[in-house]
């Protein structure tokens, strides 16, 4: 037999049995609980994208290393021939493309979105900068008759940072994008936009900042 528990009280001033009001700290526990669960950035799609893409990368970086282990006095020498300057000042140039995606998404965030467009003309602006570096590395290389069939090294060198600069460009189209659509005050993109669409960028700075020390420091 279930005993149910009263929530009445009784007063003795009016003589009478006072209903006590219903306990609310639970209710209020189960929707904070709610309100805190944790948030993925973006789609889940992109997700699946920018893993399968870091995976192609980790197939060509370990690669890459076993052809460097059998010939790593070729691999020395023509890595002596990189302009490190470059490849140095293409990295800065990604890492502060990154920061201002970053500052874009939170501007976006807070309803800045003329701010937010500020900040990935910026970013797109950098994605030129990088590209830029790298038409006159592959012109001073050409210039020096340094092509895919010098070597080995040569051909890991332009086929990994070929298929890097692809990948910068489709980006710089993905930062277009989020600039036209942060300045049209009609419409404005979904925060899941915004962030599938900065992941992608963020993707294509991490495999640089693995690809520069490979090919130019190691």
């Amino acid at each position: 037999m279930r005993v149910e528990r009263s929530t009445s009280a009784y007063s003795p001033s009016s003589g009478t049995r006072v209903e006590a009001p219903e306990p609310r700290g639970r209710v209020s526990h189960v929707s904070d609980e709610g309100s805190h669960a944790p948030h993925v950035p973006g789609e889940v799609g992109v997700w699946v994208l920018v893993l399968g893409e870091m995976s192609m990368f980790g197939v060509f970086f370990a690669i890459f290393m076993d052809a460097r282990a059998g010939d790593r006095e070729l691999f020395a020498r023509s890595q002596r021939h990189l302009n490190i300057t470059i490849g140095l000042v293409n990295t800065i140039i990604l890492l502060a493309s990154s920061l201002f995606v970053v500052q874009a998404v939170q501007a976006v965030r807070a309803g800045g979105f003329g701010r937010a467009s500020k900040f990935f003309t910026l970013a797109l602006l950098c994605g030129l900068g990088f590209m830029g570096g790298k038409v006159l590395e592959y012109g001073e290389k050409l210039h020096a008759g340094i092509t895919p069939v010098t070597n080995t090294f040569y051909m890991y060198y332009y086929v990994l940072t070929g298929i890097h600069a692809l990948h910068v460009a489709v980006g710089m189209g993905v930062l277009a994008f989020l600039r036209k659509v942060t300045r049209n005050s009609s419409r404005h993109p979904k925060i899941a936009t915004v962030e599938a669409c900065a992941s992608y960028w963020h993707m294509v700075d991490v495999l640089w900042i693995v690809l520069f020390p490979l090919l130019y420091l190691i």
